[in-house]
């Protein structure tokens, strides 16, 4: 199935891959039978793609995801939530209340990829566009709660992209909440040194070590929150714990962050 991915995103594949692995456990810590599901329809098996930190970040992340999405909608249970980048991510079953309208938008030859494995619904739609293209903005409905969510894609592309894809959001939904994944500089310079990445032709092109620098670049942003991956890291291995407690790498893991346009 090689040729199904030659266009497409590879690192994509990596979450993807960790999630089905992590599904088959005895004791699963995230629960995502779609990733089975495609991982098994796709024949996907490669090792690289889930080494030992790559799989404890990604549980991580998606555990921290889940739950700030979750406490979100709990508040907001009429939500717009806008997943861009969103890759072969079955976070809506997860968090879905029955209420929210779910926006899955990410490039052509991905979305081409998903439709093969998600249906549409009144709830859920599919939507293929870049989100540095600000088009993308007009192909959805929104009410008052609007979410975005931001998972893994930041780090690859660059400051002046970034910066951006912040006032496309924040010149469309004026009031919206954003929770997203940071990089740290160092690590943003360690691609060729990461466990999975490195596996991929894909590389890492921006970090900021504190959210604050983010929030600096725009008069109408507000850091509510950030907070180290290392937290559910360090409840689950001692190497896990060790990672998060080595002064030379503990402050190299990723963050949840959460901002809100004003």
């Amino acid at each position: 199935m090689k040729e199904k991915f030659e266009a497409v995103e590879s690192t994509m594949l990596i979450p993807l891959m960790i999630k089905a692995n992590e599904t088959r456990k005895k004791n699963p810590r995230v629960i995502d039978n779609k990733a089975v599901s495609i991982v098994e329809k796709l024949r996907i098996n490669d090792p690289k793609l889930d080494k030992f930190m790559s799989h404890e970040g990604v549980i991580a992340r998606t555990i921290l995801f889940d739950k700030e999405v979750s406490n979100y909608i709990e508040k907001h249970p009429n939500a717009t939530c806008i997943n861009l980048a969103c890759g072969l991510d079955d976070r809506f079953s997860r968090v879905d209340n029955g209420k929210i309208t779910w926006y899955d938008i990410d490039l052509e030859e991905v979305i081409k990829l998903r439709r093969e494995f998600f249906e549409e619904t009144p709830r859920r739609k599919i939507i293929s566009a870049s989100m540095l293209d600000e088009n993308w903005t007009n192909l959805v409905e929104v009410d008052e709660d609007v979410l975005i969510i931001m998972e893994g894609v930041l780090m690859y592309f660059t400051e002046e992209e970034v910066k951006k894809v912040f006032e496309i959001i924040g010149n469309k939904f004026t009031e919206s909440t954003l929770i997203v994944e940071l990089m740290c500089k160092k690590a943003a310079k360690m691609s060729s040194k990461h466990d999975t990445v490195k596996h991929t032709e894909a590389t890492f092109k921006w970090g900021v070590d504190d959210g604050r620098e983010i929030t600096d670049m725009f008069n109408n942003l507000e850091l509510i929150s950030e907070t180290s991956f290392n937290v559910e890291m360090r409840k689950y291995s001692f190497r896990g714990w060790l990672f998060t407690k080595l002064p030379m790498i503990k402050n190299l893991n990723n963050r949840i962050t959460v901002f809100k346009f004003k």
